[in-house]
């Protein structure tokens, strides 16, 4: 069971500002014939959906302190991701899975008061997707 909580805790924190990679301990984890692979799966999505959630919030509520040290997304960075945002709407919110781009998409929607409901279902099917296609692969791989 820790071995769950603790895939869920570094993909939710890898969603967020924290340079992190959660894919490696995924793949690590999977190769354990004592844990599911779809519950691997689906604790991974969900902690990175919710570190999603995380950056949508900051941009909601915390822009105003955009030019803050400790700010997670640089003024240029989040430029960027708002011109894609704007030029491809709610869809972009699918590529939240990215390096760096994606957390700059989740917190331009926060900061475009992106409605939940909109959010929260294309960053899931997104993320899970992703989540999917590594997960698959490496079963690929392992049967060559």
């Amino acid at each position: 069971m820790l071995d769950y909580f603790l895939v869920l805790m570094v993909s939710f924190l890898s969603a967020t500002i924290l340079p992190l990679g959660s894919e490696g301990l995924l793949l690590y984890y999977a190769n354990d014939a004592l844990l599911s692979v779809f519950f691997l799966w689906f604790w991974a999505s969900l902690g990175n959906t919710l570190g999603g959630v995380t950056n949508w919030w900051l941009g909601r509520y915390l822009v105003r302190y955009e030019h803050k040290k400790w700010f997670p997304v640089s003024a240029k960075a989040r430029q960027k991701a708002e011109r894609f945002f704007n030029r491809y709407g709610v869809w972009s919110l699918l590529f939240t899975w990215l390096p760096v781009v994606g957390d700059g998409i989740a917190l331009v929607s926060g900061v475009l008061r992106t409605p939940l409901r909109y959010f929260l279902p294309l960053v899931l099917a997104g993320k899970a997707a992703r989540y999917a296609l590594i997960l698959w692969g490496q079963h690929l791989f392992l049967t060559i």
